[in-house]
C-alpha cells in the first residue's frame, strides 16, 4: 500500500524543517504530488506538514491514470514498459509499483512527481482540515476525486467515470 501526497499551500510561513520535509517529499510546488510508502517515518514526515498536504491511499486504476497522463512529457506508454521492464502495461506496471515489485527508476526519465494543474472548480479551503470542510488532511480513498479534477483538460469524460 502506498499514500500519494498532495501539496496544497505554498510555504511562505513555514520553518526551515518543513521546507527540508516537503523537499524529501519531493513536493517542491503547490499541486505537485508523489508517492510514498506506508511507514511509520513517512507518517511522521506527513504529520509535520499536515497544514500543507493532502494525502490519503491510493488504487491502482488511480496510479495508471496518473502515469499515463502526468508521469513523463506526453505519459507513460505501453511500449516504455514493455521497452525497460518485464510487465507488459501501464496497468500491470501500476499495480507492481504499488506491491513494492516494481520501481519509478525501473523507467529512464520516470521520477515519483506529478506536476498536476489546480483543481477543477478550485480548492474547498486550503486552511480548513476536509472533515471541517477544507481540502487539508487525510482523505483516505477519497483523494482520487481529487486527483481526478486535477488531471487537466487531457482527460476525456469517458475515463473518470470509467
Amino acid at each position: 500500500m502506498k499514500y500519494v501526497v498532495l501539496r496544497i499551500r505554498s510555504s511562505r510561513e513555514s520553518s526551515d524543517i518543513q521546507d527540508r520535509t516537503l523537499r524529501q517529499m519531493h513536493l517542491t510546488k503547490v499541486n505537485h504530488c508523489s508517492l510514498l510508502p506506508v511507514s511509520g517515518s513517512v507518517e511522521g514526515m506527513i504529520k509535520r506538514v499536515q497544514h500543507m498536504v493532502t494525502w490519503g491511499e491510493i488504487e491502482s486504476d488511480t496510479l495508471t491514470m496518473l502515469l499515463r497522463h502526468r508521469a513523463t512529457n506526453g505519459g507513460l506508454t505501453d511500449e516504455m514498459v514493455s521497452e525497460n521492464t518485464d510487465l507488459k502495461s501501464v496497468d500491470e506496471f501500476a499495480a507492481a509499483l504499488l506491491s513494492g515489485d516494481a520501481d519509478f527508476s525501473d523507467i529512464p526519465g520516470l521520477k515519483n512527481l506529478f506536476r498536476l494543474h489546480p483543481p477543477k472548480g478550485g480548492y474547498k479551503g486550503i486552511k480548513k482540515h476536509c472533515k471541517n470542510g477544507g481540502s487539508l488532511g487525510y482523505r483516505g480513498t477519497e483523494i482520487k476525486s481529487l486527483l481526478e479534477r486535477m488531471l487537466g483538460p487531457e482527460i476525456n469524460e469517458g475515463e473518470l467515470n470509467g
